[in-house]
């Protein structure tokens, strides 16, 4: 199976690394204070210290044909303690429409409750025009959509190599480019192979990982 597909230009763009057009968030639930990287101030048409970043700022800037669809979205997903993603337009302060993909997850305590949601802003802006308001926000969800798990696997590989996110990354990547596999499936089988793994063998050690990277048995 080939990799090129419509979702890998959005899965390179998810992983998060040095572009202008994804940046980083965090909010603290129990205080309701947000933390944004400077791409997202950008975004927005502001630079840091422009602007404190809030709840009220975030819904002064959606569309306002969008609003009401984007909060239910993330109202949802801290309820489920699940990853989430929207499509939907905000407003710069100069006044420009930019499309935006939000892709996050509710993290929680030790007992399960969600204390805070961290995720990423992508500027899809460019790429609505080149291919298309659909074509655009078709990628960019099914990109979206695996990002849970696309994220469970970067972890494992972190956990086990060191290094971070970006290197954990590129060996999913170079490991569904060898064996002509998507990124998705890759991090699935990852992930499977781990949670069928038998307690009493402990963690996963980097050689066993090196080999379920390769496609054999671990």
């Amino acid at each position: 199976m080939s990799t090129d597909g419509p979702d890998v230009e959005h899965e390179e763009a998810l992983a998060v690394g040095e572009s202008p057009h994804v940046g980083r968030f965090r909010v603290d639930l129990a205080t309701q204070r947000w933390w944004w990287s400077d791409e997202i101030y950008a975004m927005h048409g502001f630079e840091r210290g422009d602007v404190v970043p809030s709840a009220e700022l975030m819904a002064a800037h959606k569309h306002p044909d969008d609003r009401v669809e984007v909060d239910h979205v993330v109202r949802d997903a801290v309820a489920a303690r699940e990853p989430f993603s929207s499509v939907h337009r905000i407003v710069d302060a100069g006044g420009t429409v930019r499309t935006v993909a939000v892709v996050g997850r509710a993290d929680t305590d030790d007992a399960g409750e969600p204390v805070t949601v961290t995720g990423y802003f992508v500027d899809l802006t460019a790429a609505q025009r080149s291919a298309g308001q659909a074509q655009a926000t078709e990628a960019i969800q099914a990109a979206a959509a695996s990002r849970g798990i696309i994220e469970q696997a970067k972890g494992v590989v972190m956990a086990v190599h060191g290094g971070g996110a970006d290197d954990a990354f590129a060996a999913l990547r170079e490991s569904g480019s060898r064996r002509e596999m998507r990124l998705r499936a890759v991090a699935e089988q990852l992930v499977a192979a781990l949670e069928a793994r038998q307690p009493e063998k402990g963690p996963l050690t980097r050689d066993e990982l090196d080999r379920l990277l390769r496609g054999t048995e671990a």
